[in-house]
């Protein structure tokens, strides 16, 4: 397959302005296309995904993309989407963003080597120099409120009374579209992709080439990932999953994409993933002979979780995520336990209980609420129900010691009763 054919397999395909010209220009040489986004935030999220894997596919075909950072758009605001105004915010916040955000796309780009190596971009550089008089006669001239007034951007706000569209927010496409022309211009960039809500914005900037340059371009867009229940994708109970490990860690990164359902698994596998035709087919034929493995979740979970925290930090999702199924906790680190303590009540006992022979089990038991009582706790344990640290208890007298305890400071413990009755225990040192 070629990268249209590719794209079009994969469902990555919504629209495109010129299709059957663009395939052939894409197969005649190395293009070079461009995705933008602003920096919201100081972390890009699993919704920033699919174009930026998307330009990381053409790379991998072999044209050169270039990931352009909207120092300049992003104090305005896009209005794609919206129902209602963005928060302004300042240029020296927008400037620390964009440096954190760029390590995150060295995850998904090759900056580095190679003849199509990527770019990062910032659009403050060739928008801030420009004056307003020059902008409104040379780029202004080229549109008609009429056609700005019948993209969909706009016209769903301009249509809600309450909220409108501010002249700052209804001013984002030309400052789009100058974009393109720019790129075309001074970078010979032929292609802009994004997402589907950015069509009125491509389209935008494909005129402008027309006018002011009399060259074609070329705009592609892909589809806005919604879940098989119709959900917005890239949320959890907690929010949104960022790919800045200090925001999500690799365990909850993992594993939201464990937590994905069997409807949208193969699609997702799809979307996100390098995987090819052979492999998803066959992970496909799998889920619809044996959901309950899951293979297709753990598929996606570890490429995407390797993709954006490399393999160590996937392996160690993977370990944290079997103790919650009974596996060892050798190996797991106190970052990846804290998560794990997430998904269970935490009970904090002081460390005094410790000194001398050790913690009578029956009683951190009875402490945590796993049995109801010392007299409940004796039973369980007899019965082979009682677990420190995934590892089976069966002596009623059994007292814990300090150094049974996990990691540096030897302050956390798991007791498991059952196969899912969990309590993470932190053991807290007098001040």
């Amino acid at each position: 397959m070629d990268i249209v054919e590719e794209l079009q397999w994969r469902g990555l395909l919504s629209d495109c302005t010129d299709l059957e010209n663009l395939q052939s220009r894409l197969k005649s040489g190395a293009m070079t296309l461009y995705a933008g986004f602003d920096p919201t935030a100081d972390s890009l999220h699993v919704g920033n995904l699919v174009p930026l894997i998307a330009l990381s596919r053409f790379q991998k075909a072999g044209h050169c993309p270039i990931a352009l950072a909207g120092g300049a758009t992003g104090l305005i605001g896009d209005p794609s989407g919206r129902s209602s105004e963005r928060q302004l915010v300042t240029k020296e916040l927008l400037l620390e963003r964009i440096a954190k955000i760029k390590g995150q796309l060295s995850r998904l780009l090759d900056f580095e080597d190679g003849s199509n190596k990527a770019q990062l971009l910032d659009n403050a550089d060739w928008i801030g120099p420009i004056s307003f008089l020059d902008f409104l006669r040379d780029v202004g001239k080229c549109f008609t409120v009429n056609s700005m007034v019948a993209k969909e951007s706009v016209r769903a706000r301009m249509q809600d009374r309450d909220s409108g569209i501010s002249f700052t927010e209804f001013s984002y496409m030309l400052l789009q579209a100058y974009d393109f022309y720019h790129l075309r211009k001074e970078r010979q960039c032929e292609l802009q992709i994004g997402g589907s809500d950015q069509w009125g914005n491509i389209t935008a900037g494909i005129e402008l080439c027309r006018k002011s340059m009399s060259v074609g371009v070329f705009g592609l867009t892909l589809p806005l990932i919604t879940k098989s229940d119709g959900t917005k994708f890239g949320k959890s109970a907690g929010g949104a999953i960022w790919l800045d490990p200090e925001q999500t860690s690799p365990y909850r990164f993992y594993q939201f994409w464990m937590q994905t359902e069997d409807a949208d698994v193969i699609r997702f596998l799809k979307y996100f993933t390098f995987l090819d035709r052979e492999t998803i087919e066959a992970l496909e034929a799998k889920t619809k002979e044996r959901p309950e493995a899951r293979e297709a979740q753990k598929a996606l979970a570890s490429e995407m979780t390797t993709m954006i925290h490399g393999a160590d930090a996937t392996e160690d999702a993977q370990k944290a995520s079997a103790v919650l199924f009974g596996g060892s906790l050798e190996g797991v680190t106190e970052r990846s336990f804290q998560d794990i303590a997430g998904e269970a009540p935490t009970h904090t006992v002081s460390a005094e209980i410790f000194e001398g022979e050790g913690a009578p089990l029956i009683e951190l038991l009875a402490q945590t609420g796993l049995s109801g009582s010392k007299g409940q706790a004796r039973k369980d344990i007899g019965g082979g129900g009682i677990y420190l640290n995934n590892e089976r208890v069966s002596d009623p007298l059994f007292k814990v010691q300090r150094d049974q305890l996990l990691f540096e400071k030897k302050n956390r413990a798991l007791l498991r009763k059952g196969k899912k009755n969990y309590v993470a225990l932190l053991i807290e040192d007098p001040a």
